[in-house]
């Protein structure tokens, strides 16, 4: 299996940790170039308010995702958008969450203090939502093991007890086919499988519930109007989700918005066979050397017990990651099954 990606990509080591930091593709370098350029030079289009680039990386993201960009919130960290809605919850409302659950995705409820925070097996997470359950938080792709959730069930509970979804798409976005239009809220971290620089993230709203959110971080970025807002308050915000942006950073929104026009032409359906079938092939080729990795079907396989093994792997030129203990290998479109081989014979034994 070659890659996907063409001549966009050249990295020096056998790269299979995409779940941790994607790799930025080549158009993307040469976009964010040009604004250091820029910056360097003291050309006003190096430092000016650039929301062109925002919003051609809102409009993508947006396709990807499936809804309609009035519907996405620009960003740049999941703790940033998780913390908008916890903020936006009363005090005592129950949070459901599954235990071992992505840190930025409990924090921002913990901290608050007066929410009353509940967690159940990841496995249960549809069975235990029940009355009076206000949000179910959780990943639709389980950061430690790579694991996809039951998204059919969770979603299907969570309706008939009136309980709203937040769901992290982080670790899932760009590989596996998602609806953001079925959740609530989705928060999404686009540096790992969107392959955008870090500082990017998406923040999706229903737009029922858009009106519940209040826009905490609500500069001229997110007026009606825009930039042309610069003194005094934000009279009038903007009628979409733009109204709960962060400030952006623009190099890194630059490079964003060739990132995630790769992923649209080479496609998530077309993505998402090439880095299963990777992954698949790595499975089955633990299973003949004795190891048994978590089951499924994701682009992440994680193998218990061997994440001991990442670092001697580095040494080799192969990158992996360590998570829970266990060896977390992330397939995605720019590996080849020979990598998945050259680490299969550098795990025997």
């Amino acid at each position: 299996m070659e890659t996907l990606g063409g001549t966009e990509f050249a990295p020096d080591t056998t790269y299979l940790n995409t779940s941790s930091t994607g790799l930025l593709p080549a158009r993307a370098v040469t976009a964010m170039t040009a604004v250091i350029r820029d910056l360097v030079a003291g050309r006003p289009s190096g430092v000016a308010y650039d929301d062109a680039r925002v919003a051609g990386a809102r409009r993508s993201f947006a396709r990807i995702a499936g809804v309609g960009a009035d519907r996405v919130a620009a960003g740049g960290s999941v703790a940033g958008h998780v913390a908008l809605v916890a903020n936006s919850l009363p005090p005592g409302a129950e949070i459901l969450l599954p235990e071992g659950e992505y840190t930025s995705v409990v924090t921002p409820f913990t901290v608050r203090g007066d929410l009353k925070l509940r967690y159940a097996p990841p496995a249960g997470l549809a069975d235990a939502v029940r009355p009076g359950t206000a949000l179910v938080a959780f990943s639709a792709v389980r950061s430690s093991d790579g694991r996809i959730a039951d998204l059919p069930a969770v979603r299907a509970a969570a309706a008939a007890h009136g309980a709203r979804t937040l769901l992290d798409a982080s670790q899932a976005a760009g590989w596996l086919p998602l609806n953001a239009g079925e959740w609530d809220f989705t928060v999404t971290g686009a540096f790992k499988f969107l392959l955008c620089p870090r500082g990017v993230s998406f923040l999706t709203v229903t737009e029922e519930a858009q009106g519940t959110v209040p826009p905490l971080q609500a500069a001229f970025f997110a007026a009606e109007e825009g930039a042309e807002v610069l003194y005094g308050p934000v009279e009038r915000l903007a009628a979409s989700a733009r109204r709960f942006d962060e400030a952006p950073s623009y190099l890194s929104y630059s490079g964003a918005e060739r990132s995630l026009e790769l992923v649209e032409e080479i496609g998530v359906a077309a993505i998402h066979a090439h880095a299963t079938g990777l992954a698949r092939r790595f499975r089955e080729g633990l299973g003949a050397l004795g190891h048994e990795p978590v089951p499924g079907e994701s682009a992440v396989v994680a193998v218990p017990g061997l994440g001991g093994r990442a670092e001697g792997l580095a040494r080799e030129g192969v990158i992996v990651s360590d998570r829970a203990g266990n060896l977390r290998v992330a397939f995605h479109l720019y590996n080849t099954a020979a990598e998945a081989d050259r680490l299969l014979d550098l795990l025997t034994g």
